[in-house]
């Protein structure tokens, strides 16, 4: 007992999950088969590892590359040109020549591809009508229409590029004039190529493309539930001109409507649209009366009672009211059907339950007089008893030549017998629907699972050819990485060797730095301190740590540098080295003495200065 509610459980996440698809992405699913199209879901929810539709519609929200992969697996791309080939032949030889003839010569043929996946069938349209017409009519005439759902799958058609295996249906003369080479791929010859629309389109609600000459939906109405396959039927009997073509896989069939289909090959499922329709039936005019000239009153009264007697042998019930409203006719049948009598002759009609009862017949004859037009009733019901009787009624305004109405005909038609005839061929026919749709389904649903498992063919040879591409640009990636890291080896040896140079260069100008007693500052095109030797500390007693990458004019020590400010601007300006300037200073110990500064551009260091401080000891200071 515990499984019932789980199932139940399941069916509604999985509605929850196709409606969630509709409304996130535009795909309607919903008229799919549930099993197969749960199948396909449950394999995509293994890949990924979830267990249940609510887990994976939680993944789709917070993942939005799942939706392609979904789609792809959902949406079984399994084609190829001429595919089935002995129906192509068919249809060629068949169906082609008989389209052709029936349109005139400058006709345009409008073709539509549904569920036309990545373009083969469509090209394969293009060419068989290429080769009956030949090419220069082809593009005069054929139009032809591409749709699909499956937006990547279009993105492939569009561009009319296949792989040489994807051409070995087709012989080495119809490739080389209808193929182009392009690399190692092949691409549709682009002429013909502007000839084959491709759009997006989906055949359970969106509108359809008419006025078609033929329609070739293959393999596409077995995935789709009863529901949704007659609506699309619907769609497509619209969509075909009288006398159209209606080309179907060879798991599809159209047993349940022979009355708009005739069948042109059930081994090959090709159907053509039958001309015509429903007509309204002729409705007689009425008999004009005419005045009886020169007739005795014998004869008249003759007359009279053969009218009576004409009436009353009349199949149905009949009535008749003047224009007061007023009964003056009442039939045998209808007196006996509705219990009615001549003492109501000369009675308002609204007074008698016939005038309320199957059907409200008051406002139907004012209408009816007001029009000047018959009116009908079908299917009436009326209850004696436990029995229902079911009557047609016409209601028939009654006037001389071109003058106003004088009285109402209101005649029953007892169609009771008929009525339920039909309601027991129509529940015979439904049981018969539903045993076919059944074993269509079966049948169906050994076609999906053929189909299923090709694509799965043909993806496992396709992971196997990029699997050996991968290992192949694996191969070649990995000499590459030698290669590189042998030049790494070498670069890395040639900065090892310049490092120590680097090294001993800068020991060297360090040693030169310090040997200096004189104080020497570097100072870069911002005239920011980058270095300050060891003469430098002991004149000013400031660290190296204390003043590199300081402003030189703002540091605080024993020298006035506000004083040097124009002749170091003056020398990085006109990089050549300024005259000696003598400024009286304090050093490191507090003693006032004084400096003599020499201002040089620094070469090495675009834009900079070098700064030599000696204090000039053969001069005191106060």
């Amino acid at each position: 007992m515990s499984e019932a509610p789980r199932a139940t459980e399941t069916d509604e996440e999985l509605e929850d999950l196709l409606g969630f698809l509709r409304d996130a992405r535009g795909f309607d699913f919903t008229g799919y088969k549930r099993s197969s199209l749960g199948r396909r879901i449950r394999k995509r929810m293994a890949d990924v590892g979830t267990d249940s539709y609510a887990d994976y519609r939680d993944q789709l929200e917070t993942n939005a590359d799942e939706f392609s992969a979904l789609f792809n697996t959902i949406l079984i791309n399994v084609t190829s040109l001429f595919r089935d080939i002995e129906a192509w032949t068919f249809l060629q030889r068949e169906v082609v020549p008989e389209l052709l003839e029936r349109l005139g010569p400058k006709d345009e043929i409008r073709v539509w591809s549904a569920g036309c996946s990545s373009g083969e069938e469509a090209y394969s349209l293009a060419i068989m009508f290429a080769e009956a017409l030949g090419v220069d009519e082809a593009l005069a005439r054929v139009k032809i229409y591409g749709t699909d759902v499956d937006e990547e799958a279009l993105r492939e058609a569009r561009s009319g590029l296949y792989a040489a295996k994807a051409l070995e249906p087709l012989s080495a003369e119809l490739r080389d004039k209808y193929f182009e080479p392009s690399g190692a791929q092949y691409t549709f010859r682009s002429d013909l190529r502007r000839r084959v629309i491709f759009g997006r389109h989906d055949i359970t609600r969106d509108a359809p493309i008419s006025h078609l000459d033929l329609l070739v939906c293959r393999n596409a109405l077995m995935y789709f539930n009863v529901e949704a396959q007659t609506q699309i039927i619907d769609r497509f009997h619209f969509a075909l001109r009288e006398s159209g073509f209606l080309f179907l896989g060879k798991a599809e069939m159209l047993l349940n409507d022979a009355d708009r289909f005739d069948v042109v090959s059930m081994r090959q499922r090709v159907f053509r649209r039958r001309p015509g329709g429903a007509t309204m039936p002729h409705q007689p005019a009425p008999p004009k009366l005419r005045p009886g000239f020169g007739v005795d009153t014998h004869s008249l009264a003759r007359s009279r009672q053969l009218r009576d007697l004409v009436l009353d042998a009349a199949p149905g019930a009949a009535l008749a009211v003047d224009t007061d409203g007023t009964v003056v006719l009442i039939n045998h049948h209808a007196r006996t059907q509705f219990g009615l009598s001549t003492n109501d002759l000369g009675r308002p009609f609204q007074d008698l339950e016939i005038s309320y009862r199957p059907v409200e017949l008051r406002s139907l004859i004012d209408q009816a007089t007001h029009e000047r037009r018959a009116l009908r009733v079908n299917g009436a019901e009326r209850r004696v008893g436990e029995d229902v009787q079911v009557f047609d009624i016409t209601v028939q305004p009654l006037a001389a030549a071109g003058g106003p109405p004088t009285a109402t005909s209101i005649t029953f038609t007892d169609v009771t017998v008929a009525t339920r005839l039909k309601a027991e061929v129509k529940r015979v026919r439904e049981d018969l629907e539903t045993a076919y749709e059944e074993l269509q389904s079966t049948n169906e649903e050994l076609e999906t699972t053929n189909e299923e498992l090709q694509s799965s063919i043909e993806e496992l040879e396709t992971t196997n050819e990029e699997l050996q591409s991968t290992n192949e640009e694996l191969e070649t990636t990995n000499e590459e990485l030698q290669s590189g890291s042998e030049e790494l080896e070498t670069m890395n040896e040639e900065l090892r060797i310049r490092t120590e140079e680097l090294d001993e260069t800068r020991s060297f100008l360090e040693g030169v730095l310090t040997s200096i007693a004189a104080a020497v500052v570097v100072l870069d095109k911002n005239l920011h301190v980058k270095s300050w030797n060891r003469g430098a500390i002991d004149l000013w007693g400031l660290r190296q740590d204390e003043v590199l990458d300081q402003p030189f004019f703002g540091l605080d020590f024993g020298l006035p540098t506000q004083r040097l400010r124009a002749v170091v601007e003056e020398c990085v300006r006109a990089g050549t080295r300024a005259a000696p300037v003598e400024i009286d200073a304090v050093n490191r110990l507090g003693r006032g003495v004084r400096c003599a500064v020499q201002c040089s551009p620094f070469d090495g260091h675009r834009g900079g200065v070098v700064l030599l401080m000696e204090e000039d000891r053969s001069v005191g200071t106060v």
